[in-house]
């Protein structure tokens, strides 16, 4: 007698809504304290091979341990400050920039005034309006507790990173006890795909990071477009969130040779070339070192980095993708999951094995 209780597919549905309402609201509030262990475990998976290079070499686990990461953190450092010496350059002609942009705002304002017919005052009060608003959320502390939020996560990533490398082997030993014997298998799977998604999906990107740097520096140098070096970039670190960051990485160097240059022929040669370069970026480089590493259609992509950006911010747009990835690979090793692990992968059927019930004439 089959004494085994189902339950209804409505309160199925129900338990499922809920379920996945309260991670996601976990997730969110909890992101202070979560940000930081997850890029500290990427980071892990990343390093590890170093330090147990290391470690083959007879080099004490400790010794390993500080010093990847503190080259880890050397070079982040070294980064950074290449970055801001190049953005203080731009902060220098700071007062030129915003005296060209009023201009142009300006002639922005009366176009818009000729076009549709609204009084330039009135435009001007609506952007001294929305200028105020601005400048009251900054007096309010939200800039301040950003940039808190943002070096205590600086701070917790060298130290969750350090624990998560020296204590490796008991993490692994309670998945291990976690699971059933007879899921070992499958954990082991899950646990190997996800480390060697992750390794290679940051090695390739952080080459195709640095390739779009050169190009597009090289792009705008040529160009004659001031902050070349800054604007290239930025526009290679904004190139990472998918689709999302390549559009503003096109407009931005488009607003600064609209401000800077007396031309409108230089907005419309960086856009050119903006282009050109992404369409190199999407048809050469990311299909040879990044995609071939994330089997994630493009649909899938642009839902969780929307999603990733709402629950997390910027954070999230960065960590969508690998972690929508450790999620497909997580659903291709559950029975019951494996169709959401075919719904987030690459692979289009060219028909549909559904077969439509078609009316009898």
């Amino acid at each position: 007698m089959d004494n085994s209780f189902k339950i209804p597919f409505y309160a199925k549905s129900a338990l499922i809504f809920v379920s996945v309402f309260a991670f996601v609201y976990i997730m969110y509030i909890g992101q202070d304290i979560i940000i930081p262990i997850v890029y500290a475990t990427i980071f892990a998976i990343l390093l590890n091979p170093i330090v147990n290079f290391l470690l083959r070499k007879k080099m004490s686990k400790i010794i390993a341990i500080t010093l990847v990461v503190s080259l880890a953190v050397i070079l982040v450092l070294i980064i950074f400050y290449l970055f801001f010496s190049q953005l203080s350059m731009f902060s220098k002609s700071f007062p030129q920039f915003k005296l060209k942009l009023d201009l142009a705002s300006d002639h922005l304002v009366k176009w818009a005034s000729h076009e549709f017919g609204y009084r330039p005052s009135k435009i001007n009060k609506w952007l001294t309006d929305t200028q105020s608003q601005a400048i009251s959320s900054y007096a309010n502390g939200e800039t301040l507790s950003q940039l808190g939020q943002l070096t205590i996560t600086m701070v917790l990533i060298p130290v969750y990173l350090f624990m998560m490398l020296y204590y490796k082997s008991l993490l692994l030993e309670f998945m291990r006890k976690l699971f059933r014997s007879e899921h070992h298998i499958a954990v082991v799977e899950v646990l190997a795909n996800s480390k060697n998604i992750i390794q290679s999906y940051l090695v390739g990107l952080f080459f195709e990071m640095l390739i779009m740097a050169v190009l597009n520096s090289a792009a705008l140098l040529i160009l004659g477009i001031d902050y070349a070096i800054i604007l290239g970039i930025l526009c290679a670190i904004l190139n990472i969130i998918p689709y999302i960051g390549g559009i503003v990485a096109t407009l931005l160097p488009m607003m600064i040779a609209f401000v800077t240059k007396d031309s409108l022929v230089y907005p419309v040669l960086v856009f050119v070339v903006t282009i050109f370069i992404q369409f190199v970026d999407n048809n050469f480089i990311v299909p040879k070192i990044v995609a071939s590493r994330v089997q994630i259609n493009a649909l899938i992509s642009v839902i969780g980095v929307l999603i990733g950006g709402a629950i997390w911010g910027v954070a999230g747009m960065f960590l969508s993708i690998p972690l929508i990835a450790i999620v497909k690979v997580i659903f291709d090793h559950i029975e019951p999951l494996k169709p959401w692990g075919f719904l987030f992968g690459n692979i289009v059927p060219t028909v549909s094995k559904f077969s439509f019930i078609k009316r009898h004439k």
